[in-house]
């Protein structure tokens, strides 16, 4: 997986690997949902429920909104979300 726009364009980023547990939404329809979402995202605050990887923050982060909640009660999802924030090195905002 990776980032689709913005600061951290082109990164790529981990998924949990339990695919019984997260179905992680594709590149293509993250960038979908951000073309129709974009005017709304700079300075937004974002809720990524059932969060996953965290790839829809993320990539809204890297479209400048101003924060984002991660929400999700899988264990290795939240392991993947914090280890996706570490790796581009995210350390507020969320």
């Amino acid at each position: 997986m990776r980032i689709v726009a913005g600061k951290y364009k082109s990164r790529q980023i981990d998924a949990p690997t339990n695919d019984n547990l997260t179905r992680p939404t594709s590149d293509k329809t993250r960038e979908s949902i951000f073309n129709v979402i974009a005017p709304y995202i700079v300075s937004s605050r974002v809720l990524d429920l059932f969060a996953g990887s965290g790839a829809l923050g993320l990539e809204a982060l890297s479209r400048d909104a101003s924060y984002v909640v991660f929400v999700d009660n899988n264990e290795e999802a939240i392991s993947t979300i914090k280890a996706n924030l570490n790796m581009l090195k995210i350390s507020s905002n969320y």
